[in-house]
C-alpha cells in the first residue's frame, strides 16, 4: 500500500490512485511510502546515497554541495528519489506542482516493481534503512573512542576504495546457495518419503529452511586468488585494529548493496520511465496536465549531443522490446543493463534512435563519426557499460614479491586508465594492506607496472603487462 502521512490530503488520495493503476497494469511492489520534504533536504538526502540516517561524511557533504549549486542555478533539479527497502521509501519535493508530484509517484511504482522483481535486486539488504542506522551508531561509537579526526580519515580512506569490489559476486553467490539449499531439500525430501513409505506419515512435517542471507557476499580466503572482491580480501587479510576492520566491512556491505543499481541503470530508469508515461496517459492526468508532462518528459528524456542519456535510452529500448512482442516484464526479471542491450539492440533500433560510433581525433583534437554499422555500435555499447563503467582490476597475488606485496592486474578493454589517479588510489590501498602494491596495465599498447610502497609511486616499462592486460583501441557510441 502506498502511504504517507505527513502528506496534504490531496496528494494521499493521488498516491493511492497512483498504487491502484499500477497495480492493475501488473506492476507488483512492497509497501511505498512516501515522504514531503524541502528541495534543500531531498538534495541532502540524495548526497548520503538516500539514507538520512547515515554516518557523516565530507564527500557526502562535496555531494550535497554540487547538487545545491546545480538547484540554485537552475543546471539541475531532483524530481524523485527512491529507495530499495522493504518498504520502499520515495521523497517528494515539496515545490512540485501537482503534475510533477503525479510524475513522480508514478515513476516511483515503476522503480519499485523493479527493485523488487529484478533478480540483481535479489541478493541485496532489503532492511538498508536500519542497516544503514546501525552503520552510523558505530561510526559514532569508534568516534567516541578514537577520536573524530582519527576515525574520519580512515573512514575516507575506506570510501576511496569501495569500487574494488565483484559487481557479479552477490548473485552469483545467492545462485550457489540456492543449489545448496534444494540439494539439501532434495535429500531432505527422499529421506521423508523412505521413512513414510517403512513407518507410514506419522512424522512431524518438516520445517522450511533458513531464509537466504540478504547481507554483504562472504569474504574471499588466500587460496581464492585471483578475486576481484579487493575490499573483501582486506577485510579478511589486512593487519589493521578490529574497529578498522568493522568500517572496511561496513563499506563493503553498502558498496554491494548498490551495485546492482549500477548494473541496471539503463533498465531501472527505463522502466520507470515506460510505466509513469503509460500510467499518466492513461488516466492519472488531467487534461490540462498533458502539454506540462510532454514538456517535462521531453526534458528528462532529452540527449545532449555525444552523452547517453538513461532515460532515452532505456525507454526506448523497452518500447522496441515491447513493439517486437517481448515479454517485458520478463525482461525486466532476468537482464541487467549489459545483457539487455545484447538482447534487444538491432539494425533497426540502432537506425530508429540514430546512433554511431564516434572517435577524438588525434590530429584535430575533435570527435568525429567512425562507425554506423549496428554491430559495432552494440559491441562499443557492451564494452563501455561492462563492469558497470568501471575499470576491471582483478588482485592476481598476494605475496607477488615475496614482501607480501599485492599484485593488482588491470584487465584492459580499449580504455586506459588515468595513470596519475591510478596511483593516488593504489598509495591508499597500499596503507590499508601494510605493504607494497604494484598494478600492471596498459597505456596506449604499451605495458606499465604502477608500483607504491603507500608514499612514492612509481611507472615502470614492463612486457609483462602486454601479455596479462590484453587491449583495444579506444572509442564511444552515441
Amino acid at each position: 500500500m502506498a502511504t504517507g502521512g505527513h502528506l496534504p490530503a490531496d496528494l494521499r488520495r493521488q498516491a493511492r490512485l497512483t498504487e491502484a493503476a499500477a497495480r492493475e497494469v501488473g506492476l507488483d511492489f512492497f509497501d511505498v511510502v512516501f515522504e514531503m520534504l524541502d528541495a534543500a533536504d531531498v538534495n541532502a538526502v540524495a548526497a548520503y546515497g538516500g539514507f538520512p540516517v547515515r554516518y557523516p561524511s565530507w564527500r557526502f557533504g562535496m555531494d550535497y554541495e554540487r547538487l545545491q549549486k546545480g538547484y540554485d542555478y537552475g543546471l539541475s533539479k531532483i524530481y524523485e528519489l527512491v529507495i530499495n527497502n522493504d518498504p520502499t521509501y520515495a521523497y517528494l519535493v515539496r515545490s512540485n506542482s501537482m503534475m510533477e508530484q503525479k510524475l513522480v509517484m508514478a515513476h516511483v511504482m515503476g522503480h519499485a516493481d523493479f527493485f523488487k522483481h529484478n533478480v540483481w535486486f535479489g541478493p541485496t539488504q532489503r532492511s538498508m534503512v536500519e542497516q544503514m542506522g546501525y552503520h552510523a551508531a558505530r561510526i559514532r561509537s569508534f568516534v567516541e573512542s578514537y577520536g573524530q579526526d582519527t576515525v574520519e580519515r580512515f573512514l575516507d580512506v575506506a570510501l576511496g576504495l569501495d569500487g574494488l569490489i565483484d559487481p557479479y559476486l552477490p548473485l552469483r553467490e545467492s545462485r550457489r546457495s540456492e543449489c545448496r539449499r534444494e540439494a539439501i531439500q532434495s535429500r531432505a525430501e527422499r529421506a521423508r518419503t523412505d521413512f513414510e513409505q517403512h513407518w507410514g506419515d506419522g512424522a512431524e512435517p518438516s520445517r522450511p529452511g533458513p531464509r537466504p542471507s540478504r547481507s554483504a557476499p562472504t569474504t574471499p580466503s588466500s587460496g581464492d586468488l585471483p578475486t576481484f572482491d579487493i575490499l573483501g580480501f582486506l577485510v579478511e587479510h589486512a593487519r589493521l585494529p578490529d574497529w578498522q576492520v568493522e568500517i572496511l566491512r561496513m563499506v563493503r556491505a553498502e558498496a554491494y548493496y548498490f551495485i546492482p543499481q549500477r548494473l541496471t541503470k539503463i533498465m531501472n530508469e527505463g522502466w520507470a520511465s515506460y510505466w509513469h508515461s503509460h500510467l499518466l496517459t492513461h488516466g492519472l492526468l488531467d487534461p490540462s496536465e498533458i502539454v506540462d508532462f510532454a514538456d517535462c518528459h521531453a526534458g528528462a528524456t532529452a540527449v545532449a549531443p555525444g552523452q547517453l542519456n538513461p532515460y532515452k535510452l532505456g525507454i526506448e529500448l523497452f518500447r522496441h522490446a515491447h513493439a517486437r512482442g517481448d515479454d517485458l516484464f520478463q525482461l525486466r526479471r532476468v537482464h541487467n543493463d549489459v545483457s539487455f542491450i545484447d538482447h534487444v539492440v538491432d539494425e533497426e533500433f540502432a537506425q530508429t534512435n540514430q546512433l554511431f560510433v564516434y572517435r577524438r581525433n588525434a590530429r584535430t583534437g575533435k570527435n568525429m563519426v567512425v562507425d554506423r554499422d549496428w554491430v559495432a555500435i552494440k559491441e562499443q555499447l557492451l564494452r563501455e557499460l561492462s563492469w558497470c563503467g568501471s575499470p576491471r582490476i582483478q588482485l592476481a597475488e598476494a605475496d607477488a614479491d615475496g614482501e607480501g606485496g599485492l599484485l593488482l592486474v588491470h584487465q584492459h578493454e580499449g580504455r586506459d586508465l588515468k595513470l596519475d589517479e591510478a596511483g593516488a588510489q593504489l598509495k591508499t590501498l597500499a596503507q590499508v594492506w601494510g605493504g607494497p602494491v604494484h598494478l600492471l596495465t596498459l597505456e596506449e599498447g604499451v605495458g606499465r607496472r604502477i608500483s607504491t610502497d603507500g608514499q612514492e609511486v612509481s611507472v615502470i616499462e614492463t612486457p609483462r603487462a602486454q601479455d596479462v592486460c590484453g587491449g583495444e583501441e579506444s572509442a564511444q557510441a552515441s
